[in-house]
């Protein structure tokens, strides 16, 4: 029973909690917060990146989650030159292939050309979890099994993931692991928070717990929007990497806003980790990814673990959420 489940079934105040989470049926255990890496190279240059990896180890922190094409591998690079100086068996690592422009599509080929070069640029001989980075309408998924079977028997892949698969293209992958003994699809990765739930309840969740699989939750700020600094079309952006707020800017959005705010205020934190809090009770997910500007706004959001919501309070975020 996940620790959500655990706790209201409890009647008890619900609460993140730091207690590592395990991916799927796997051996890899991660940590709540995770960090999103696609900033890296790009909005934060080598010290802000290095600061930002250092306070998200130092508190506990292990999940960083990367792809080949952030900043053209540049987020890697970083990466890679941080890690040299830590415990490698401290930080998992998950990285997405499939879009980089050397290696783009998941045709075998593409997909051991794309990791070979991600170790390189990570400074690492293997990943711990590879993800494919959308799925490729009307090609057959054996061929990207194939390749991933290989990386995996290398030594090079520790466990298989997937963003941007439909319900039925992951049921697929099942059946063809099933059938074949191609490695499957352990964890997810969804875009998902209280601004984007469509997806991820109707169409992932379903099958990810009825096949035992994890989630993790991508973008659950809602690109920043969630953080109550974007209200206006007139309040822009610092970068490109937060343009999406401003499409949840309107009714429905500030109907969120304003349910975030009282629960914030009587919880004693922000509207931020709040956010981060509803996604982290939901079941199914096993992490949740933050994207952040400096090594202060990750503090911040490292706080939502440590968040309670009780049920009337849970309660009004999906009310005033649902669509």
């Amino acid at each position: 029973m996940d620790p959500s489940t655990e706790e209201r079934a409890e009647g008890a105040a619900s609460t993140p909690r730091r207690a590592p989470r395990q991916v799927g049926d796997t051996d890899i255990f991660v940590q709540p917060i995770a960090l999103d890496a696609s900033a890296f190279g790009w909005a934060s240059g080598i010290d802000a990146t290095e600061r930002v990896l250092g306070v998200f180890a130092d508190a506990g922190g292990n999940l960083v989650c990367t792809a080949d094409q952030y900043a053209g591998g540049r987020s890697e690079i970083m990466i890679g030159a941080w890690l040299r100086d830590r415990d490698r068996g401290g930080v998992v690592l998950s990285t997405m292939v499939g879009k980089h422009p050397d290696a783009h599509g998941l045709s075998s080929r593409s997909i051991l050309r794309a990791v070979e070069s991600s170790l390189e640029r990570l400074g690492t001989d293997y990943i711990d979890i590879l993800a494919f980075d959308g799925d490729e309408a009307g090609r057959q998924i054996d061929d990207a099994l194939e390749a991933a079977d290989r990386l995996i028997r290398e030594g090079k892949v520790r466990q298989l993931a997937a963003y941007g698969f439909g319900a039925s293209r992951v049921e697929e992958v099942a059946q063809r692991s099933a059938e074949a003994g191609y490695p499957d699809f352990r964890g997810l990765i969804v875009d998902y928070s209280l601004m984007e739930r469509q997806h991820y309840e109707r169409d992932i969740q379903p099958i990810a717990t009825r096949r035992g699989r994890t989630t993790i939750a991508r973008l659950p700020l809602a690109n920043g929007y969630l953080t109550g600094r974007f209200r206006s079309r007139d309040q822009v952006p610092e970068g490109v990497l937060y343009d999406g707020a401003l499409q949840h800017i309107g009714r429905h959005g500030s109907r969120v806003l304003e349910a975030l705010e009282t629960v914030a205020k009587e919880a004693g934190t922000t509207s931020a980790c709040v956010a981060l809090a509803w996604v982290l009770l939901k079941p199914g997910i096993v992490a949740a990814e933050v994207r952040v500007r400096d090594a202060d706004d990750l503090s911040s959001y490292l706080a939502a673990t440590d968040v309670r919501l009780t049920r009337q309070q849970l309660a009004l975020l999906d009310r005033v959420s649902s669509t």
